[in-house]
């Protein structure tokens, strides 16, 4: 069965569900699917942060998370999972009151500036909550909006103050 087909059992309102099938028709297979995961089901709402787990690779890198007080964490980062995630998974102090669905600034990071370079542009909604960041730097990005990739493997990212 497709994910559309499924998409389309499983969606409480049958107008909801053809709406979702016809966006996801327009894309590639491989996007389909994709986007078929990242759909929350129950309530017919985006979730801008799939699961990611069903595309983790189980292939890692070396990142390090800096403390606002200089402490490093360094810590293997399963490719495709999102920064807050692998923060969460490691028991790195990265709060993510929003729980990752670009609603809040809490999961705020630092990059160098040859990595922030290198990143995927910034969504509206996220240049709009990163202007509630504390310490908000030129190199500023959202940890829920950024996964691993292999040319992470070595990078530094800054934790900042929170202001508390």
């Amino acid at each position: 069965m497709s994910a559309a087909a499924i998409l389309l059992r499983s969606s409480s309102s049958s107008a909801v569900g053809r709406n979702i099938i016809r966006r996801l028709q327009k894309t590639s297979a491989l996007s389909s699917a994709y986007r078929a995961l990242e759909c929350n089901v129950n309530t017919n709402i985006p979730n801008y942060r799939s699961n990611i787990r069903a595309f983790s690779s189980k292939e890692t890198v070396t990142i390090t998370y800096c403390d606002p007080d200089g402490t490093e964490h360094p810590v293997e980062a399963e490719i495709g999972k999102h920064l807050l995630d692998v923060a969460h998974d490691n028991n790195i102090e990265l709060e993510g009151a929003c729980g990752g669905e670009l609603a809040c600034s809490t999961c705020h990071l630092v990059f160098e500036q040859e990595v922030y370079d290198a990143l995927p542009p910034k969504s509206d909604e996220e240049e709009d909550m990163l202007d509630l960041a504390f310490e908000l730097t030129e190199t500023s990005r959202l940890g829920c909006q950024i996964r691993v990739v292999k040319e992470f493997d070595g990078i530094k990212v800054r934790i900042p103050d929170d202001g508390y």
